[in-house]
């Protein structure tokens, strides 16, 4: 667009609208960096790289991990595994093979309830104990944590944060614990994966079909040309245009 400054100077109150806009737009952005600054909450990265994370949040049960773990292994994907404190300590050569199999493991807290609802005293002993139960299971100290039902605050990202934890969200949501159908759930993430997704799916026993619609899931992103990759390789390697806020 060309402006003609000769004719907006002659339209004087034209001309210092348009200066005003500016001014007040720029102001704008000032303000919206200073309230954005500080922690937040990753729901992915932007990149045109055709690479997305695959992450599973863990809270009970072991019925179905180790099918997944198999598929896994079998289309040599390495994912991120967001575990709870009290379940590593329940199955803990589950999440020992986790590690021996190259995933990640991040922490989904000590006690599932909403982080966004509790003090700042009440989230840090949850990360802190879980933490401990983590690294005592597997000898992986976690540097990553979901907060459960991805809930959280401005709060609770202060802490994780001071406790050298990144906040972990999603932009793909496979909703597989609402047992919509194997088929329901691949063409959910399929429809919304994107360079740079971070894809939400779980390994507990509620969600009775991820299972069955893994390998299917792998070989349809495999196929459509994505690389899968852990979310501490996404945030590294493939965040050229910055992060994506939750």
């Amino acid at each position: 667009m060309v402006i003609n400054l000769r004719r907006l100077i002659h339209h004087r109150h034209l001309f210092f609208s348009i200066i005003g806009l500016f001014a007040i737009t720029a102001l704008y952005v000032q303000v919206s960096d200073t309230i954005n600054s500080g922690p937040i909450a990753i729901a992915g990265t932007r990149t045109d790289d055709k690479v997305v994370a695959l992450t599973f949040d863990h809270s009970w049960g072991n019925k179905f991990t180790p099918a997944i773990l198999d598929t896994l292994k079998k289309h040599n994907v390495k994912v991120t595994f967001f575990i709870m404190g009290p379940w590593a300590k329940k199955y803990p050569e589950v999440a020992k093979q986790m590690v021996a199999d190259g995933h990640e493991i991040a922490s989904h807290g000590y006690r599932h309830e909403n982080y966004g609802d509790r003090t700042e005293e009440w989230v840090r002993e949850d990360i802190q104990k879980a933490g401990e139960l983590i690294k005592e299971v597997t000898g992986v100290t976690p540097t990553l944590i979901r907060p459960p039902n991805g809930h959280y605050s401005q709060t609770s990202l202060k802490v994780a944060d001071s406790l050298g934890y990144k906040t972990i969200i999603w932009n793909v949501d496979s909703l597989d614990w609402k047992n919509p159908g194997r088929d329901v759930i691949i063409e959910r993430v399929m429809k919304r994966i994107k360079p740079g997704a971070i894809i939400l799916l779980h390994a507990s026993d509620t969600p009775v079909q991820t299972a069955e619609a893994l390998p299917i899931l792998l070989d349809k992103i495999q196929a459509a040309g994505y690389r899968i990759v852990t979310v501490s390789e996404l945030l590294k390697n493939h965040s050229q245009q910055g992060l994506q806020r939750h």
